[in-house]
């Protein structure tokens, strides 16, 4: 799905995701199943109804890491479609991926895209968020994991159910988030009550992604 009545290169579409990773058995030996999941939160612009929807994605072999950034690639990539452009809040529990976003990719790519570590773990990954998010003005949002921010722990259920079962949404499908809320709060989860729709006029985006040209 596309942002309603989204097309074209005019960027005025205020969007949230909350996105979210899962590797089992991350580190350990062996091929260790990974999913990631985003909740994507929109304005429909003829009535200006909340509109939820629901991405998920998993690997059989794979980390963390990766997974952060294939929502990343994932989420952003459906927001494209059709040549749609949007301003992006995206809130995650990795730092890795804000720190990265916000200033690790602007370093590698003064340098040439090297380290003096040694090589860019997930190089190609890091590429393929950045070519991504590019035609969006997104502002990268951390949030503690497991601390009952509603939107992040639902992200947390659709990586951790995609990892577990294999599946993939394909594509972005009729969120599941208010009755997900529902149901973990009358089983005693302490979730905390959504985060408000991002405000339009108090929107800034993060520094514009470098240039992925070596």
């Amino acid at each position: 799905m596309t942002p309603p009545g989204a097309s074209g290169a005019a960027v005025n579409h205020m969007v949230a995701v909350f996105a979210d990773e899962s590797c089992i058995g991350n580190g350990r030996e062996g091929d260790n199943p990974g999913g990631a999941g985003a909740l994507i939160e929109l304005r429909h612009p003829s009535n200006g109804t909340l509109v939820r929807r629901d991405l998920w994605i998993s690997e059989k072999a794979t980390t963390n890491n990766r997974m952060a950034l294939r929502s990343v690639i994932e989420a952003m990539d459906a927001l494209g479609a059709k040549g749609a452009r949007c301003r992006v809040t995206f809130t995650t529990d990795s730092r890795y991926i804000v720190d990265g976003m916000t200033q690790w990719v602007h370093s590698w790519a003064r340098q040439g895209w090297k380290r003096k570590g040694g090589a860019i773990e997930n190089l190609e990954l890091w590429h393929d968020a950045i070519n991504a998010a590019e035609s969006h003005e997104v502002s990268w949002k951390w949030v503690r994991g497991h601390d009952g921010h509603a939107q992040n722990e639902y992200a947390n259920h659709l990586a951790t159910r995609a990892a577990a079962d294999q599946t993939h949404s394909k594509g972005l499908l009729e969120s599941g988030f208010e009755a997900w809320l529902a149901a973990t709060r009358a089983k005693g989860a302490k979730h905390a009550d959504p985060s408000p729709f991002p405000d339009a006029a108090a929107f800034r985006a993060s520094s514009p992604l470098p240039s992925t040209d070596s």
